[in-house]
């Protein structure tokens, strides 16, 4: 589930930055506002990939998807890529957690195995 979750908020890190470039262009927005909230929003996508398989990173994740939907208020383009962003998460913590169920499964499978090929030592 990491590599999946991972992927999916680097991949977000660089569309918060081209679209931080994007509401540098709205004359309402301050420069240094813009940079700060999406600084802060990319700082957490690179933090999240670290955290993501502790309690509450799922959580965390979820709540960046939310913010990057309402960022759309700003960068209307964002509204659609925040939905397809959200989609994305919700395969790589879905299927993520699929793949690391298979992997102890097969690793239970392997050591029950191995288990029983050894020789008793009686």
């Amino acid at each position: 589930m990491r590599t999946l979750c991972s992927s999916t908020l680097i991949g977000e890190f660089f569309v918060i930055g081209f679209a931080a470039l994007v509401a540098m262009k709205d004359p309402d927005l301050s420069t240094s506002t813009v940079w700060l909230v999406s600084g802060i929003a990319m700082f957490l996508c690179v933090a999240l990939c670290g955290v993501i398989t502790r309690p509450g990173g799922i959580a965390l994740g979820w709540a960046l998807q939310i913010a990057l939907i309402a960022s759309g208020v700003f960068v209307p383009t964002m509204y659609f890529m925040g939905l397809v962003f959200a989609a994305l998460w919700w395969a790589s913590v879905h299927f993520g957690r699929k793949v690391d169920e298979a992997k102890a499964r097969f690793a239970a499978q392997a050591a029950a195995q191995a288990d029983s090929s050894t020789p008793d030592a009686a």
